[in-house]
Formats: structure tokens, C-alpha cells, sequence
């Protein structure tokens, strides 16, 4: 039966049901995603620059035996092992030589490859004294991670990840981006299935087995919800009316009983500045 399952999800959604060995590779790759990630974020503050944060990815990357996915990914290839998304933008930020300020709000997102395999999360963090509109965007992005990750088990239906999200940010006053999503990931940086942040209603409704893997990294916007890409680096994804844009992300597992969020890292790692949905219970 379980041969069954992962024939037809392969056969029909070109989506891969992992083996324990493969998950157990995936799971060390997140973990040493999260803790580059965390470190990090430690780095982040006002008068520190992205390219810097950049430079200690790559030493980072080094030291764990790791390489960071986004470095030369794509057409045209991404120039950083990282993104640094500030304030307006969305997504796929490239690091650069403004140092950060205070009140300004950055996502960090790490993929990370270990032995062929991969692992991906983004956290957003406010340097120094936010604002209350930034505080309230990043809260968005954060709540509507939290809600969405408690509904995956075997079972449930994918589409009603895009219905959490929608739900929360709204709630927030806040917009989801459309034009992004989650992606399949383990094996490959982007895999099957595609996973929307909006309330959706698709032809083919995907339920939930053991071994499949994805993230779930809701882009939240203050205002509109549309993104427009930089015409000059085609990577960088602005809101299209300049208001501030949070995101964070996680990279799941689905088990027999329920789900595992493999980017957590562990308590001793931690600190007062890690939200309580990246650290392993």
C-alpha cells in the first residue's frame, strides 16, 4: 500500500514521498540552515552591512561543510548565499554595502546543501526600535506561519495552508503576496507541490502523506499585495506601493502522526531573540 501511495503522488503530482534515509539527510540539512540562520541573525544589527552578513554565510557554510543554494542559482545567476530582504522588499533581496539601520526590518533566508540535500528558512527581525506598522507586519508573517503549520498532518488538504495564512494576516490588516510560494524541497531546492499563502480553490486537491516535505514562508505586506521584480538584477521583489513586506519560513515534514518542522534548532542555541516557533521543544 505505502509502495502505492508513493507511486501515484509521483506518477500524478510529480511529488516525491521520501524514504527514511532521504529524510534523515533532509533533517541535517535543515538543522544546519537553522544554525547558520541563527548565527546570523545574532550578527544583524544597526550599522552592520548585508554584504557583510553575506561574507559570514559563505564562512559559515564552509565551517558546517555546507553549500549555501541561492549562490549562482537561476538566470541570471544570484550573486549572494543569501537573501537580505529590507523593508519593501519581498523577496530574493540581494545583499549590498547600506548598513542596516535602526528601525529598519530585514528577512534573512538560508539554503543550505549537505551532501546533496537541502534545507530552507527565513526569519524577519526589526533592528533596533520598530515601528508600530512593522511590528504589525512581522507579526502577520510570524502568526500566520504558526497557524498554518499546526493544520499539516496526513490527510489534510494542502489548499487549506493558503486559507490559515489569509485568514491571519486579514485579521492583521495585512495582504498576502500571490506572486511567491512554498515549494516541494529535499532532493532538489524546488520541488513538487507548489504551496499557495491565499485562500485557493485548486482543480486537484492535494492531501498530505507521510514523507513528503515542503516550506511554508508566507510573504505579508502592509499594504497591496503585489510585488513588482527589479528591472535593472531581476531578482529583487519590491511592493509595488513601497510599503514594508515580513516573511518567515519553515521547511516541514509530514509524518505518520502528524508534522516535524526540521529548521528548529535547539534550546541551547537560542536566545532572547529567537521567536518561540524556531526552537526544537
Amino acid at each position: 500500500m505505502i509502495e502505492s501511495i508513493h507511486s501515484l503522488y509521483k506518477k500524478k503530482y510529480n511529488i516525491l514521498l521520501k524514504n527514511t534515509q532521504q529524510i534523515e539527510k533532509i533533517r541535517h540539512a535543515s538543522q544546519v540552515a537553522a544554525k547558520i540562520l541563527n548565527l546570523l541573525c545574532r550578527e544583524a544589527k544597526a550599522g552592520v552591512t548585508t554584504h557583510y552578513l553575506d561574507i559570514l554565510s559563505r564562512e559559515l557554510h564552509k565551517m558546517f561543510k555546507a553549500t549555501p543554494a541561492p549562490l549562482g542559482y537561476g538566470n541570471p545567476p544570484f550573486p549572494a548565499s543569501i537573501c537580505t530582504s529590507l523593508n519593501d522588499v519581498i523577496c530574493h533581496g540581494i545583499p549590498n554595502d547600506r548598513p542596516l539601520q535602526d528601525g529598519d526590518i530585514i528577512n534573512i533566508d538560508v539554503t543550505s546543501i549537505v551532501d546533496g540535500y537541502y534545507g530552507d528558512l527565513s526569519r524577519t527581525l526589526i533592528i533596533g526600535n520598530g515601528s508600530s506598522d512593522a511590528y504589525r507586519v512581522v507579526q502577520a508573517s510570524y502568526e500566520s506561519l504558526k497557524t498554518a503549520i499546526n493544520i499539516c498532518k496526513p490527510g489534510a488538504k494542502l489548499s487549506q495552508i493558503g486559507f490559515q495564512i489569509q485568514s491571519v494576516a486579514n485579521s492583521l490588516g495585512c495582504s498576502v503576496v500571490h506572486q511567491f510560494v512554498g515549494h516541494g524541497i529535499g532532493c532538489q531546492f524546488h520541488e513538487e507541490p507548489a504551496i499557495y499563502h491565499y485562500a485557493n480553490r485548486p482543480r486537484q486537491e492535494i492531501i498530505m502523506q507521510p514523507g513528503m516535505t515542503f516550506t511554508i514562508e508566507p510573504m505579508i505586506n502592509l499594504g497591496s499585495s503585489e510585488a513588482i521584480i527589479d528591472k535593472e538584477d531581476h531578482w529583487t521583489a519590491r511592493t509595488i506601493d513601497g510599503q514594508l513586506s515580513a516573511q518567515f519560513e519553515h521547511t516541514l515534514l509530514i509524518t505518520p502522526t502528524g508534522h516535524e518542522i526540521l529548521t528548529l534548532i535547539e534550546p541551547e542555541d537560542a536566545d532572547e531573540t529567537v521567536p518561540e516557533l524556531f526552537i526544537r521543544k
